[in-house]
This record gives C-alpha cells, structure tokens and sequence, in this order.
C-alpha cells in the first residue's frame, strides 16, 4: 500500500514539473535584477547673432581716373576674371602710343649704329648708351601697356557683389574699393558670449542656428574662439562656421543660436560584479533587448568607486544592464524582470 501512494506522490510530481514547461518546449524566462541607464539631458544656452561673409574682397584701380562705366550691381554673382568695371583709358592709350614710337625710334637707332660699331668706328661708350635707350623705351613701352591694362577692373576671385562704392562718372582713386565681393558659399555666425560661459564652449560644441528672415534651421560646424574680451561688456566673440550652399544666409541676418551642453548621466556606474572578462581579456555585460532576451555587450571601464565602477562606452542610454542572476545567462536566453 505504502508503495502505491509513493508512486502516485512521483507521478503527481512529474506532472507538475512538466506542466512548468511550456507547451513548445521552451524554458521558462530566468528572473534577473537590471540597472536601467538615465538618458542624456540636453540642456541649450541661447545668444542672438549676425551672420558674416566667410572672407570680404576690395577690389580697387590701382590708378586715379574717371569711371567709364560700372559692369556689376549688388547682389549679383560675379566669376573671376569677369570685368566689373572701366575707367577712361584716353590718356593711358596715349602714353602707349608715345611709348612704342620712342620704342621705334630706339630700335631703329640701335640698327643704324651697330654697323658702326662692327666696323670699329663707334666709341664703346656711346654703344652702350644707345643700347641703355633701347632698354629704357621697352621699359616705358612695358609700363605704358601695363597703365592700359589697369583700366579695366576685373574680379580676383569668385563670389557675391556686397557693395558699389562708386559709379559711374566718378573719380576712382588708387586703392579705392569700387566694390566689395563676398564669398558666403560659407558663412560665420558671430555671437557675444560671457566669459563665464567660455568654459562650457569648445572648438566642437554642438549648435544650432536659426535664421527667422529666411525661416532656415542649419546644424552648426567648427567653432572660432576669440581671445580678446570686449572692456565694458567682458564677452568675447565666436564665430560659428556654417555651410550655405544655397547662399540663403545673407551678411547682416539676425540669427539665434543655441549651444547644447551635455550634462552627466545620472547613472555612469555598475556593481563591479556586473563587468565579466571573456577568454580573450575583453569584458562584457549581459544587457537586456526589447525581447526580453539577454545578450553579451562589450563595454570598456573606467574609475572604481567602492564596489561600483564607471563604464565609459558600450552601453546606451536607458539600456537595461543585468545586475543579478547574471550566472543563469547564455546568449539569447530569455529572462524576466521585475
């Protein structure tokens, strides 16, 4: 009789191990303790700005005269080479003229009397001197052409005509600007920023600009840190390099720009029983996916502090990290959290 009931008791068992199983044959998920990463948090610092030219070009005679005519107006996209303005070229065409007939009249006194000269009959010190002249009208001849050349003002590089300093009719003056070309294929973004904030702003720091005149929202680029603080107001001045291929930013826009400054993640450490080592020296943590399956994540550490250690990189923000019941894991396994 004792052994029937045993029996049974094995049975009833059995039956219930089995029906702990589900019905495909699967495990039942392992129970495990998770750490859950804080998320990043943004937080943006705004300043107003102006837009800048990447570069500005005056373009000046280098002589003084009238201004013929004016090619160009502002706004206009220039190529370089393209003439963007005459000066009256009466005098300048006359001094070349002067200066090729003195030319000729030197060549063809240098022919007459190099006869002489082959014939031994010229002194050696009026040779000379004949062939000085030659040299002297061919340098005339030379600057002459050169004054000619300087009449027509034509642009050194490409970009946009910012400003036209003097029409036509006017008297240009050398090294007056006739206009100013701006290269905005890419521009600057110049804000004032207090000193107390230079420390929070490197060549790097993430920023956006926000131009409302032509309702563009662009991603920033590299940033230039000036050195020098203004006296009444101790800010100091960044540039903010910022592409614009459709040249939609223009000089002189108003721009607001953010600067985004990261601060700590509010959980950077683990339990150092968390951080495992592979055969081959790596170390890894089991982390959690959205299945609810376990999966080894390579992570590298950094300081210690107490039982907890940092971990620098591997893992994401709000990433579930097993903390407990690790022993229990494989690739894939399934578990389950509290």
């Amino acid at each position: 009789m004792k052994k029937i009931i045993i029996l049974a008791i094995g049975c009833w068992l059995l039956a219930v191990g089995c029906g702990e199983r589900k019905e495909n044959g699967e495990k039942p998920p392992v129970r495990v303790k998770v750490s859950l990463l804080a998320p990043n948090h943004l937080s943006f610092t705004t300043y107003v700005g102006t837009v800048e030219e990447r570069e500005a070009t005056a373009v000046s005679f280098t002589s003084m005269g009238v201004v013929k005519r004016v090619l160009v107006s502002e706004g206009q996209a220039v190529a370089r080479g393209q003439l963007i303005a005459e000066m009256d070229d009466t005098q300048a065409r006359n001094m070349v003229q002067a200066a090729e007939a003195q030319m000729a009249q030197a060549e063809d006194a240098l022919q007459r009397y190099s006869m002489l000269h082959d014939a031994g009959s010229l002194p050696e010190v009026q040779w000379v001197e004949i062939q000085s002249k030659v040299a002297q009208a061919r340098s005339s001849l030379a600057v002459a052409k050169k004054n000619l050349a300087d009449c027509r003002l034509t642009a050194p590089v490409s970009g946009i005509i910012g400003r036209k300093m003097v029409g036509a009719g006017e008297t240009a003056m050398p090294s007056q600007a006739v206009v100013t070309i701006l290269n905005i294929s890419e521009v600057k973004v110049k804000v004032s920023v207090p000193e107390s904030d230079m420390r929070n702003i490197s060549e790097h720091t993430p920023s956006t600009i926000k131009v409302e005149a032509v309702g563009v929202e662009v991603a920033g680029g590299r940033i230039e840190k000036g050195v020098v603080a203004d006296a009444m107001t101790h800010t100091y001045d960044l540039r903010i390099h910022v592409q614009n291929s459709g040249r939609q930013l223009l000089p002189g826009m108003v721009a607001s720009v953010s600067f985004a400054a990261t601060s700590q993640i509010v959980e950077t450490t683990l339990p150092m029983t968390a951080v495992q080592r592979r055969a081959d020296g790596s170390l890894f943590v089991w982390t959690v996916g959205n299945d609810n399956t376990a999966h080894r994540t390579t992570v590298t550490i950094g300081a210690t502090t107490g039982n907890r250690v940092a971990i620098t990189s591997g893992v994401e923000p709000e990433q579930r990290v097993v903390t407990e019941g690790y022993q229990k894991l494989s690739e894939g396994t399934k578990v389950q959290t509290p």
